[in-house]
């Protein structure tokens, strides 16, 4: 159920300086707030919704690449105490988390688990961040995610990423998943930034033919998240469990929204001879679908987590990265069209968030259940600061 429309604005809040610095300032607070998570010996802790560290909990190779990203930007953006972050965030992907015997990187130092692409290529995006922060030791950490992607991951044949692996590298998963080639996608977005390699925007963009321009179009821009390790959609997968926090069964918005702005990332790439014109029109119907179609759509302000082919919810706890992405999402159309429609959605995203997600230290409730309460089923506590940094930091980008 999309709200009423309403007066085209005159001024994109986006150019505004005021609200330019109200972003800074709430980017600042939620780098404050991560200070807390700095764990002794490597690694980053998982907060509470106090912020305090989460008892028994490891640290997460894919949380550690993000914060690491996280801090990137806080230092590019001069925020105090980002550096430390940063360091402290290198040190443990080039230190804890690295697998000496193998290659590549573990997911939860102390187990002995697959090697997943989608931490792989957070760590290739981490590296890319923090090369554009001036870090030292970025460039080395960049080339060896570099090496294990091609080495691995990337699957020339088909375009795509594969999905998880034996510690050695054997055993590839006979599953491909949407998420982690998005992350790829994304990856392959910064690194081709940082180097000026076009070889990974050419493959990045091989993805989004396949998954964006091929399933999503073929599914009404519901986009399908699981299939075979050859690439045939099982619009099925995971019927039982609407609620994984990683492959969820169904179509998740806050995909769709995130995937939009990697397109228009790639349809403003100088490194892309000539970008294909569907990129910003698909850009465009991922987002009219995630937001005009699925907005409220169990009565509710705001959007669920996940719904069915036909768009019946699934899912219907409100997480905050849907809202952020659809931030970062309508932002990136607006300065792409100079539409005022997405300058009302933008408007309107930011004034849910407030509402209901930044409490009052500036910090952001990762889940609401049905009542708008904090809630913990998916994501328990407020581990994960990456998409509501995206949603602050990334209408201040160039």
């Amino acid at each position: 159920m999309t709200p009423p429309p309403t007066e085209a604005p005159a001024t994109s809040w986006l150019d505004l300086p005021t609200h330019r610095a109200r972003l800074f300032d709430g980017f600042a607070d939620v780098l404050s707030f991560s200070l807390g998570s700095i764990r002794e010996g490597g690694g980053f802790h998982w907060l509470d919704a106090d912020g305090v560290p989460v008892p028994g909990r490891r640290p997460q190779l894919f949380l550690t690449a993000r914060m690491t990203l996280v801090a990137a930007s806080g230092v590019r953006f001069g925020v105090p105490g980002s550096g430390e972050l940063l360091g402290h965030g290198m040190d443990s992907l080039l230190g804890l988390h690295a697998d000496p015997e193998h290659g590549g990187w573990v997911s939860e130092p102390g187990t002995v688990g697959r090697k997943m692409t989608y931490d792989h290529v957070h760590v290739g995006l981490a590296a890319a961040q923090a090369l554009r922060a001036g870090h030292p030791h970025a460039r080395g950490l960049l080339d060896r995610a570099a090496e294990v992607i091609d080495a691995h991951l990337w699957d020339e044949d088909a375009g795509m990423l594969r999905e998880s692996f034996a510690p050695d590298w054997s055993d590839p998963e006979q599953y491909g998943g949407a998420n982690a080639n998005m992350h790829g996608l994304e990856a392959f977005l910064a690194l081709g930034t940082a180097t000026g390699d076009a070889r990974w925007h050419r493959r990045g963009l091989r993805i989004a033919q396949r998954l964006v321009d091929g399933a999503a179009r073929e599914h009404g821009w519901l986009l399908p998240e699981h299939y075979t390790s050859d690439w045939e959609v099982l619009l099925d997968y995971n019927r039982d469990e609407p609620l994984h926090p990683f492959r969820p069964y169904g179509a998740t918005f806050g995909h769709s929204l995130e995937w939009a702005r990697f397109l228009l990332q790639l349809d403003a790439s100088p490194l892309l001879e000539d970008p294909p014109a569907w990129l910003a029109e698909a850009a465009e119907a991922l987002t009219r679908r995630a937001l005009d179609g699925g907005w409220a759509v169990d009565g509710r302000p705001g959007l669920v987590y996940t719904v069915d082919w036909d768009g019946t919810p699934v899912s219907d706890v409100r997480l905050h990265w849907p809202v952020c992405e659809g931030i970062q999402a309508t932002a990136a159309l607006h300065r792409r069209t100079g539409d005022p429609h997405w300058e009302t959605w933008y408007r309107r995203l930011w004034d849910h968030a407030a509402r209901y997600f930044v409490d009052e230290r500036g910090t952001w409730r990762n889940e609401l259940d049905a009542d708008m309460a904090e809630a913990g089923q998916v994501w328990p506590g407020r581990p994960d600061v990456y998409h509501c940094a995206g949603a602050l930091v990334g209408p201040l980008e160039p």
